[in-house]
């Protein structure tokens, strides 16, 4: 799994980026497992039709994330 954590200055914050996080995986069709808490969101990308290995589309939705969270530092 491609695992990693986010961490916001308050829980508006981190909420408004799993928003954006929730569009953009609609968008691909390619949903996280994630966990929230407070200010701290904790993300571990496999495809689960793939037998839970990482893929092309695991890279692909890490990636975007990433940019996203550019927005927040």
């Amino acid at each position: 799994k491609l695992k990693a954590t986010f961490k916001f200055e308050d829980f508006t914050q981190a909420f408004s980026f799993m928003t954006e996080v929730a569009f953009k995986a609609e968008k691909l069709q390619h949903h996280p497992d994630w966990h929230n808490v407070y200010n701290t969101v904790d993300f571990a990308l496999s495809t689960h039709d793939a037998g839970g290995v990482v893929t092309d589309k695991d890279r692909e939705l890490a990636h975007e994330i990433d940019k996203i969270f550019k927005r927040y530092e």
